[in-house]
């Protein structure tokens, strides 16, 4: 055989898709043997996604942010009015 007719082969995309049986995934057979001891509980199709911790203010978040900013703005400014040059 030669070379063209190893690399057609390997790379037969077409022959591996019309298998007749085609085996799971790692995960759907690790997911199929844990269900068949444990079945998951029944879920509904928009499960609610139960109590959510109350956000804190993102003015806080802004506010610290941006005085950063000023101060590192005035900081430079000061060095920049301080220096000889």
């Amino acid at each position: 055989m030669s070379e063209q007719d190893d690399v057609e082969r390997e790379f037969d995309h077409r022959w591996a898709d019309s298998a007749e049986h085609k085996e799971p995934s790692a995960r759907a057979r690790m997911l199929a043997a844990r269900w068949k001891e444990n079945p998951p509980e029944p879920q509904p199709f928009r499960a609610d996604p139960g109590p959510v911790a109350p956000r804190r203010s993102s003015w806080l978040s802004t506010t610290i942010v941006l005085g950063c900013v000023a101060l590192v703005i005035f900081l430079l400014g000061y060095t920049q009015y301080r220096s000889p040059y």
